[in-house]
């Protein structure tokens, strides 16, 4: 018999089809990584609605998940899109992936209102520094100087997303690498039980265009310009937290909505993650010393979500009955009155 999580459901009802993308991409270790996030949250397959633009990055929805909902938008627009289906029904899990291209230049826009109306969703943003369908242009989030194989260094600085989306308010960003497989599993499961917009900004090297010993986003470079803020535990609500070993040095819990924990344990100096500040600081020395910092950059709790902020009926738009959807003639009246007034 197979192993089956706490609703019973077991590992394969959570996997997708058979990848088409280049043998080594870092996407299909992201893919992996949510196959196991998901099932390991005990999430009803069925429960969930994943969500896409256009790239590389926005054809992995097709390799994970093949029970649930899912919506590959045009370029730019799945921010849009997702809230649409979120104002109609706000009780799937929204699981967003995109790419650098999708999400720091044609749908930059999309991408910061989605965080102004602190949508619930997590948001995974498949980071490469090129454009892989298009045969390896630079993206918006290369970094300045950084060289591909073939072609100039590139010349424009670059756009940090997580930077963006502590600015704009985001309540919960963090960055990740597609080969730190335990780090992303923990902060992906963390961001699925996350209320309100979760941003997770994961480096995943391009093996076909970006991935020589020039690129700020190969693997070799990441692997050894990576600056971890904390080692990452993810706590279930389901699981009592004295059964999870304890990490042999310093730690604080972060609690989730849905009463989970984000066990942090300090590697190197204290990182506050409520602290703007400390967390720009930390984007901003990385980037100057031409590192990357990954983990959980910054969280906060409780900021009104889309839903609660247009203060949306507890029913799903979408399961309205007929006579809720259809007030009746004296309600209408009523209502109209109201606006002579």
């Amino acid at each position: 018999m197979p192993k089956v999580n706490k609703i019973n459901q077991p590992l394969d009802s959570y996997k997708g089809g058979k990848s088409t993308l280049c043998p080594g991409c870092g996407h299909d270790a992201i893919s992996n990584v949510i196959i196991k996030a998901a099932w390991e949250n005990s999430i009803e397959p069925e429960g969930i609605a994943k969500m896409s633009g256009i790239g590389c990055s926005s054809k992995t929805p097709a390799y994970f998940l093949s029970q649930s909902h899912g919506f590959n938008t045009a370029h730019g627009r799945m921010p849009s899109v997702t809230t649409g289906a979120n104002v109609a029904n706000k009780n799937l899990n929204y699981l967003a992936v995109s790419g650098d291209g999708d999400t720091a230049s044609i749908g930059i826009g999309q991408f910061i209102h989605a965080i102004r109306r602190n949508l619930n969703m997590l948001y995974v943003v498949e980071n490469n520094g090129v454009y892989g369908l298009t045969k390896g242009q630079y993206s918006a989030t290369a970094e300045e100087g950084s060289r591909k194989r073939k072609g100039l260094p590139n010349e424009l600085k670059q756009i940090d997303l997580c930077a963006m989306a502590i600015n704009l308010g985001c309540s919960f960003v963090a960055r990740s690498f597609s080969g730190s497989r335990k780090q992303l599993t923990a902060l992906i499961r963390a961001g699925m039980s996350h209320r309100g917009m979760a941003v997770i900004d994961v480096i995943s090297p391009c093996v076909t265009f970006n991935n020589n010993e020039e690129s700020y986003k190969s693997l070799q470079y990441v692997k050894n310009n990576n600056q971890e803020l904390h080692g990452l535990d993810y706590i279930p609500h389901f699981n009592p937290i004295e059964e999870i070993e304890v990490p042999s040095g310093g730690f604080k819990e972060v609690k989730l909505h849905d009463g989970s924990y984000l066990r942090l344990e300090t590697i190197s100096e204290e990182h506050d993650v409520s602290s703007k500040k400390m967390a720009l600081d930390a984007l901003r020395e990385a980037d100057e010393k031409d590192k990357h910092v990954t983990g959980l950059l910054y969280f906060e709790e409780g900021i009104p979500t889309l839903d609660e902020t247009e203060n949306l009926v507890d029913i799903p738009l979408a399961e309205l009955p007929e006579n809720m959807m259809r007030p009746p003639k004296e309600t209408l009246d009523e209502l109209l009155s109201n606006f002579r007034s």
